[in-house]
């Protein structure tokens, strides 16, 4: 069994307005992972997400293979677990 973790990841490039937010919820859900997805006022998307290391990557690169969405760069940090369940869109930053 995987163990989990959690990650804080601001991703830049286009990735406001091209459903990126629709497919991390989507997906994530299908995956098990917990956590949420935000659009920034910079147009960088924002995201904490908990699970198992090879789910987070497994997410990621399906994020990366849609067509519309192009991430130019990634700021990643590990973080604590919060034992959340569920993956959310939130729109209060």
């Amino acid at each position: 069994m995987d163990l989990k973790v959690r990650k804080h990841i601001y991703f830049y490039g286009r990735v406001q307005g091209v459903g990126f937010r629709y497919y991390a919820v989507q997906k994530a859900g299908q995956l098990g992972l917990a956590g949420w997805v935000r659009n920034c006022y910079d147009g960088s998307v924002e995201m904490e997400v908990e699970g198992a290391e090879a789910d987070i990557d497994q997410l990621i690169l399906f994020l990366q293979n849609r067509t519309y969405i192009w991430i130019e760069d990634m700021k990643v940090k590990s973080m604590p677990l919060q034992g959340e369940y569920g993956f959310y869109e939130r729109d209060d930053e």
